[in-house]
């Protein structure tokens, strides 16, 4: 089977002596040795198994294996968030003394990590605020451990060349290259056979696709993927059983849901660019997006995010989400349902005024994850919130 759609659904745990047809819970927090000798042999290695669910379980490991098989990956691990999974992407490899360099479009919380807890450790890092391949190995250094980054970025939808990292990555392959392919999930791009080490997601977002549980999730070389097993092994960020077999029967309908979310958000994006009322629009498969050949040579399709300014800066962007009628406000996305988010004062609120500019977050700044509902209400949802707030 060579397609997602069949690997993912065909992905399944082992069957137990019920010969259950869907994957059941297995809520236990240990596991059973046949015998003295069997512990012993499993704590050494020496023979697979599961002792303790801080570790793997049968659910955690079903959801595991789907996002490889759909990542073309090696392994993976699940964790108990996104965050978790981008922690445990850096802390595992890192140690003081180390330099990380990354995109300066990251999510709000990954660049905590990078400006105000790694410092702490001894950890520097140079952001990059270019797609020129050559600005990136300009910031290579002799102690260079890591090179991350985020393509799409959130929340302005920068792209990435993944190819041209890839071989960069050939030049310098004692240096980690990672992604947060979360915006584009597995389904529309696939970093790994560009050359990336890691590909991280949180599987909050679109995975589950319901706004239900939280997840997240490291997939890549198995080699890399041991080393972060000893690291969450000792630290504990496991993901629940429970929550596990919902991400996992969630990844089914993933592709039919990304399908949906992409030509949504593309009609909205086209909708929007026509307005009087908004400043910018910005999707990655929209024309007039300055990387559009490149969203279309190394996605499927532009994902469910569109991200606009509104006229009249924050004042009116707080009264036009307000405004919205079927649309909630939240700080979520990759839901079933539109979501709208006004990053300046939630997501990305912590960056000074000058570091959310320059990463394309302006007051009126408006992120709008797109959902699965019809066209027509999402677009006049918009439409009438608009007109409302002129």
């Amino acid at each position: 089977m060579k397609k997602d759609q069949s690997r993912i659904i065909r992905e399944q745990a082992p069957r137990s002596a019920t010969r259950e047809h869907s994957v059941p819970l297995y809520l236990t927090s240990s596991f059973i040795f046949d015998s003295a000798e069997q512990g012993r042999a499993i704590f050494a290695e020496e023979e697979e198994g599961m002792v303790y669910s801080r570790y793997a379980n049968p659910n955690t490991s079903e959801f595991i294996n789907r996002v490889c098989a759909m990542e073309d990956a090696e392994a993976g691990l699940a964790f108990s968030s996104g965050m978790a999974a981008v922690f445990a992407g850096f802390a595992a490899f890192i140690e003081s003394g180390d330099h990380i360099v990354s995109s300066r479009a990251i999510f709000g919380s990954t660049h905590q990590l990078l400006t105000q807890l790694f410092p702490k450790w001894g950890i520097t890092h140079t952001y990059v605020s270019t797609a020129n391949i050559a600005d990136w190995e300009k910031a290579i250094q002799p102690n260079t451990k890591i090179i991350f980054l985020e393509s799409p970025s959130n929340p302005g939808l920068e792209l990435y060349d993944l190819e041209a990292l890839g071989r960069l990555k050939e030049k310098y392959p004692q240096v980690i290259f990672s992604i947060d392919n979360c915006f584009a999930t597995p389904y529309l791009q696939k970093p790994l056979p560009y050359g990336f080490d890691l590909s991280i997601h949180s599987a909050t977002k679109y995975m589950d696709g319901q706004g239900r549980v939280l997840g997240g999730v490291v997939v890549g070389k198995k080699e890399l993927m041991d080393k972060m097993m000893f690291f969450i092994r000792h630290t504990g960020p496991a993901m629940s059983p429970f929550n596990a077999w919902v991400l996992s029967k969630s990844l089914e309908t993933l592709g039919l849901r990304m399908d949906r979310h992409s030509s949504n958000a593309l009609a909205l994006a086209e909708a929007l660019e026509k307005h009087s009322e908004i400043v910018d629009v910005k999707y990655p498969f929209l024309p007039s997006h300055p990387q559009y050949e490149l969203a279309k040579k190394q996605m499927k399709a532009g994902g469910g995010i569109v991200t606009f300014e509104v006229k009249g800066g924050q004042e009116r962007a707080f009264r036009f989400v307000d405004a919205l009628e079927m649309i909630k406000y939240t700080s979520n996305l990759g839901d079933a349902r539109t979501i709208a988010t006004h990053p300046a004062s939630t997501t990305h609120s912590k960056l000074k005024e000058d570091e959310r500019a320059s990463l394309g977050i302006h007051p009126g700044t408006i992120r709008l994850s797109v959902g699965l509902e019809d066209q027509e209400d999402i677009i006049g949802d918009i439409l009438q919130a608009l007109e409302r707030t002129k």
